[in-house]
């Protein structure tokens, strides 16, 4: 026998893959697909179930035994699925983006253009923050899990927690030179141009046949308004601008007689509008950098101080730790750091989550406590109810107060 003769037999002995079995795997890739496309083309309906999901999070607890854990089992689902679809959203609305002119376009938010930037400059950035939105999402579901294992196991698995989220922010800071960090660190969903039904491209091109007709004619803008007539109201966007189903290009609405003075200031361009998005934050430096690192280790110099104290409901010096860092860290800010929209906003949304201290700790123990309960008496039962079931969160959970 030649060794061409064994070869071919070789071959033949070999079993080919069965087409089954490609197919079998190939199912579920398909299936991705499809629900990724779903939740392309159904942007509004999906946000519309998701805070249809999370409102339903809200009147779970204390319904019935282990209820808070299915509450928030359900909410961090939700809020994984929402990132996710976020991220989805995010890369149909890069592809589907078409040019605007500059004087029909509105100028994005400061906080979108500058987390779009480092999400997509640096792939680092992406994934340090999209572990740290995890964490965020998954911290209380951990936490009661943790807690049918004992006090001891929470309290270590709330530090782990802590200290995950502690070295994702300063890595954050690292990755953005220095910047001090915003809320939320990744852009926000933005809705996705409509596709139009396959019929009404074919009519928007025969109306633009007739305006082309009108434009010989002179007729379209003799009296200014024969386009304006052929626009569906339905088409019309919240704030009156209309789309063009072909192009998806907007033109907005009209100022009214007496308001063209604001119409013509509101598209006047400002310095932070085209200022390049790594400069929508000033760089730390000194004592502001300090003040930055000790923003960020605050709730864990808390949480430690309070797993570490005998008495962690009435204990003051957890608290004062944790309410001291914060406090410092904002006296030692650089007031001159302020200068932009996007740090005013940053800043204020920090001075707002300082409210959260109340809800903590000793505070609450033996200050908010009483005046929840007050409140309390005074609802309607079904109101009275719900906050109760809330009470008992605030009252053993560590994250359930989280900022």
């Amino acid at each position: 026998m030649s060794p061409s003769d064994s070869n071919h037999q070789t071959r033949q002995s070999i079993p080919a893959k069965r087409p089954g079995i490609q197919n079998t795997m190939s199912v579920p890739s398909q299936w991705v697909h499809m629900y990724d496309e779903f939740i392309t083309k159904n942007a509004h309906q999906v946000s519309q179930i998701e805070s249809t999901l999370r409102s339903l999070t809200y009147i779970i607890p204390g319904r019935f035994r282990d209820a808070e854990i299915a509450s928030e089992s359900i909410h961090s689902g939700v809020q994984l699925l929402s990132l996710y679809h976020d991220t989805l959203l995010r890369r149909a609305h890069t592809l589907t983006k078409l040019p605007v002119p500059p004087s029909l376009s509105q100028p994005p938010a400061p906080h979108g253009r500058y987390t779009r930037f480092w999400t997509l400059k640096s792939a680092l950035y992406r994934r340090v923050a999209y572990v740290l939105q995890i964490v965020h999402y998954v911290e209380l579901l951990c936490e009661m899990a943790a807690k049918r294992r004992g006090e001891r196991t929470r309290w270590r698995v709330v530090i782990l927690l802590e200290a995950i989220k502690a070295v994702c922010k300063l890595l954050l800071m690292r990755i953005t030179r220095s910047r001090p960090l915003v809320t939320p660190i990744l852009p926000e969903r933005e809705p996705i141009p409509e596709e139009p039904p396959e019929g009404e491209e074919e009519a928007e091109s025969g109306e633009l046949g007739e305006d082309d007709e009108d434009r010989r004619n002179g007729g379209a803008y003799a009296n200014g308004s024969a386009h304006h007539q052929r626009k569906d109201p339905s088409q019309l966007g919240p704030n009156g601008e209309w789309t063009m189903p072909r192009t998806g290009m907007s033109f907005p609405s009209l100022p009214g007689p007496g308001d063209t003075s604001g119409y013509l200031l509101s598209r006047v361009l400002a310095a932070d509008d085209i200022k390049p998005a790594a400069k929508l934050l000033n760089r730390l430096q000194g004592q502001a950098q300090a003040a930055e690192v000790l923003h960020i280790l605050a709730p864990l110099i808390f949480a430690v101080a309070l797993a570490r104290s005998k008495n962690k409901r009435k204990a003051w010096t957890p608290w004062l730790l944790g309410v001291g860092a914060e406090l410092a860290a904002r006296q030692l800010r650089d007031r001159g750091l302020r200068t932009t929209p996007l740090e005013r906003e940053e800043w204020g949304k920090r001075g707002w989550g300082m409210g959260w201290w109340v809800m903590r700790g000793a505070f609450y123990e033996n200050v908010t406590k009483g005046v929840v309960e007050g409140v309390r008496r005074r609802m309607p039962g079904l109101l009275s109810g719900i906050l109760e079931d809330y009470e008992y969160l605030w009252e053993n959970y560590h994250f359930s107060t989280s900022s």
